[in-house]
């Protein structure tokens, strides 16, 4: 192989290889040379200083530095970074001294596909540099959205004594735009003057652009009007500004203005326009425009009908934007593109507009139409929408058919497609496959793993983005305070909200709201209602997740008010809005008061009850002691094929010891769920209560003979930044030793205290049974040892608490004046000085 490859370094192959660089990289990628996979593999040092060697061995091909600017050049345009790594790993094996121009290329190379460590270590190497070195750097940076970085490069480039260029200033710039930096816009103003560049309309552009977006409008006007050089750019730059802030009769003054100039309002002007006006707030505006465009008989141009029928579609004008794109004469690809991202939008996404825009990608494919990154990004998200695993994977096939699948954008639409449908594995691999992986892929990952439970490789993802330097945004900082709420660890929530202080992105509602369901789901309700009360302006889910939550901990009649609050405030509810009050009614024993709001979910505000809400009512009949009754709703509810509602009737039934309609319903719900080890459970208990042993035995042996298992019973505390897990009679924990001693403690001290015997829990009464060792009981005493007397015991359960444990919690609360938190797979159990905020009604 190496002679072969020495073979082409002479006569007329050589010259073949610098006008065909793709034999170049054919050869170097099939040659299996340890050396040159060597130097692949140690590619963060390949900028290293080279020391001074001897010519190397023949064995290797030498190519000139034309050749290597061939090559790396090919690979920036054709994406193939892997052959222009290996390109430079050539240059080091032998030895080549790269010049500046070349260097240049490598630095634009690995800028313009996100490698920004190579580039940072290309650069910092290079004994040489020019102000388009400082400008690649720059480039690279911003695409990142490392503008702290852009600014240092701004910097290194002003102190190395260079003279900045148009491009220089325009990246400093748009760094000031996407910050919002109005002030650091000036003082670049400032320098752009000083450096006799005021002249340049690129510039003068990118001035008004960053005051407009800036907010600082009238300063972006006054340059404006005083600019002696602008052209069609500057007037669509400064209409955009007035547009974004709202001044719709300034933007009819200038496109008047712009027309009287001479200017001639090109489809692409026009174009650009109503793209501005693609808010509901400037509806009326866009249908003005509208006429005026059928005025020049522009409707019909492609360009301008694809703008009319995208601004329609994002103002939720779906009919208007269906009826352009009929009368669309020639429609191009962009067309189909806009078409299909209306029917996607995300207030007005359904199944019926999903399928829909799953008809237009098969016509766009009838009609020879090539799809692009955008089509295959939004025809995914159909597929999420329908719940179509299937249709994704065909379409995910002919991703990779056009070599697309490398595109971030689709990239993390795979990863939520995958995500979605329950397959983390298969989203983890498109994650991983992406070699440009933006803010909005690592969001679709971590949410997907804390989407499928996986909220401990969620958090881990987490510190990978923050190791690999780039900041995450609000929606990830959502999401990773979702995973924290859902395992209960308020510590690792605090350090991510601290860090979302740090950065200025903690009063985000999104992140507000995530954050009152990590205090609360970690059982600190006080702290979710101060976080609710910061909130400037709470959206419908802000209050949602306050009603839930007050509702889970036991506070129904907070709930209830919160709900009203919520109305007065014209906000209407929705479903998890109901869910929350229907589920704090059933908590608070409010019966009369539950079925009112079931009712007006249905009348005042249209909201179908779900199979979510009739499970309410059924378990709050239920409690109440209704059975006959729930049992009735669960018939007439159009549900009575779930299972979900006869386990809640069947846990009414335990509540009440109704043995004999418990074994009716135990009957139906193993019927329809036979391999779910709740109801089996659910119905041993019933018997064993009873003292019916007898038939608790037959279920028992009914489930060993089906091969269900039951779940075992989890329980966690945090404590010192770490989570400490107990099962039950577990040995396995350090202390286990002097949890049980201390535990053998305080069950001695209830009997004591507690003088009449029938209040004594049954394993207490009864010494040596196995509840004695329940998780929840191993991890309260974990908790009472390793915590200062003033903090509250927080334990969480992954199953419901057992009638002996909820006793035995009120006993040493009381004993021990200790505040008891046990969050069980239901709700929040408050224990205080011998009772239960459940009020023993659970």
């Amino acid at each position: 192989m190496m002679e072969d490859i020495v073979s082409l370094s002479t006569g007329h192959q050589a010259s073949n290889l610098a006008d065909n660089p793709n034999m170049h990289f054919s050869h170097l990628l099939y040659a299996s040379n340890r050396q040159l996979r060597s130097a692949f593999s140690t590619l963060p040092r390949i900028t290293d200083p080279v020391p001074q060697q001897p010519r190397p061995s023949p064995s290797y091909l030498f190519l000139d530095s034309p050749t290597y600017t061939k090559l790396v050049q090919s690979s920036t345009k054709t994406g193939f970074l892997i052959h222009g790594k290996l390109a430079h790993a050539h240059m080091i094996k032998t030895s080549f001294k790269p010049c500046l121009f070349l260097l240049n290329n490598l630095l634009f190379m690995y800028n313009k596909y996100g490698e920004i460590g190579y580039a940072q270590n290309l650069f910092d190497k290079m004994l040489k540099r020019n102000i388009i070195s400082y400008n690649s750097l720059i480039s690279g940076y911003s695409q990142m959205g490392r503008y702290d970085k852009v600014v240092h490069a701004f910097c290194q480039a002003r102190m190395a004594g260079l003279k900045l260029d148009k491009f220089t200033y325009a990246g400093a710039l748009g760094v000031c735009s996407h910050t919002r930096d109005v002030r650091c816009g000036k003082l670049i103003h400032s320098l752009v003057i000083v450096g006799g560049l005021s002249d340049q309309v690129f510039l003068v552009n990118s001035l008004i652009d960053m005051y407009s977006k800036c907010s600082q409008i009238e300063q972006a006007r006054l340059l404006f009007e005083t600019s002696t050089v602008r052209d069609e750019v500057s007037w669509n730059s400064l209409i955009a500004g007035y547009v974004r802030l709202g001044f719709d009769e300034e933007v009819l003054e200038l496109l008047t203005k712009m027309h009287q100039s001479g200017l001639i309002l090109t489809t692409y002007t026009l174009g650009s326009v109503l793209k501005a006006c693609c808010t509901k707030n400037f509806n009326r505006f866009g249908k003005m425009l509208h006429g005026y465009i059928v005025k020049l008989s522009l409707d019909l141009d492609v360009v301008v009908g694809t703008a009319l029928l995208y601004m329609y579609a994002k103002t939720e004008n779906l009919t208007d934007a269906v009826r352009i794109f009929k009368f669309t004469t020639h429609p191009n690809v962009i067309t189909f593109n806009a078409m299909i991202a209306g029917f996607l939008q995300t207030e007005t996404l359904s199944t019926e507009y999903a399928q829909e825009a799953l008809h237009l990608f098969s016509e766009m494919q009838r009609q020879g139409m090539k799809p692009s990154k955008f089509t295959y990004s939004s025809i995914l998200k159909a597929c999420i929408a329908v719940e179509n695993l299937d249709v994704g994977k065909q379409i995910h096939a002919q991703i990779c058919k056009n070599n697309l699948q490398s595109d971030e954008f689709i990239g993390s639409t795979l990863v939520d497609l995958y995500s979605y449908s329950g397959s983390v594995e298969d989203g983890l691999r498109c994650f991983n496959s992406t070699p440009k992986l933006d803010v909005v892929s690592w969001t679709s990952m971590i949410a997907g793993y804390v989407q499928n439970g996986h909220f401990e490789n969620a958090l881990s993802l987490f510190h990978q983005l923050l190791a690999s330097g780039r900041k995450p945004d609000e929606f990830i900082i959502s999401s990773v305070m979702g995973a924290c709420a859902d395992m209960a660890t308020a510590r690792s929530g605090e350090q991510i909200q601290s860090y979302a202080l740090k950065f200025g992105i903690a009063n985000f509602t999104i992140v507000q709201n995530s954050q009152m369901c990590m205090y609360a789901k970690s059982g600190d309700i006080d702290l979710a209602r101060l976080t609710f009360q910061e909130i400037e302006n709470p959206d419908v889910v802000s209050w949602s997740v306050m009603i839930c939550s007050t509702g889970q901990h036991g506070c129904a009649k907070e709930a209830l008010q919160l709900f009203e609050l919520m109305t007065a405030s014209q906000i209407e509810p929705n479903q998890i809005t109901f869910l929350g009050v229907l589920t704090a009614c059933s908590h608070g024993g409010l019966v009369e008061e539950g079925l009112q709001y079931f009712e007006t979910m249905k009348k005042d505000y249209g909201i179908a009850a779900n199979v979510k809400h009739s499970a309410c009512i059924v378990d709050l009949l239920g409690r109440a002691g209704r059975l006959e009754e729930a049992e009735k709703f669960v018939f007439n509810s159009g549900f009575e094929k779930n299972p979900v509602m006869w386990r809640a009737l069947l846990s009414a039934c335990r509540v009440h010891k109704d043995a004999a309609m418990a074994d009716r319903v135990a009957n139906t719900v193993i019927e329809l769920e036979p391999q779910a080890a709740s109801s089996y459970v659910l119905l041993y208990n019933i018997y064993h209560e009873a003292g019916e042993d007898k038939p608790a035995l037959e279920v028992r042996k009914l489930m060993q003979d089906r091969g269900v298992k039951k779940e075992p019973g989890i329980s966690w505390i945090e404590v010192g930044n770490k989570v400490h897990s107990f099962v039950v009679g577990d040995h396995s924990h350090p202390m286990s030793q002097l949890i049980y001693s201390r535990l053998e403690e305080m069950l001695v001290k209830i009997k004591r205290s507690v003088l009449n015997i029938e209040k004594l829990p049954l394993s207490i009464s009864k010494r040596g049974m196995i509840m004695n060792h329940h998780s929840e009981k191993l991890a309260v005493t974990f908790g009472i040892i390793s915590l200062p007397e003033s903090a509250p015991v927080k334990v969480m359960k992954n199953l419901r608490v057992c009638c002996d444990c909820h006793t035995t919690m009120k006993l040493i609360s009381e004993v021990e004046k200790r505040e008891i938190i046990l969050r069980d797979v239901i709700r929040f159990h408050h224990f205080r000085e011998g009772s239960c905020s459940c009020n023993d009604y659970w």
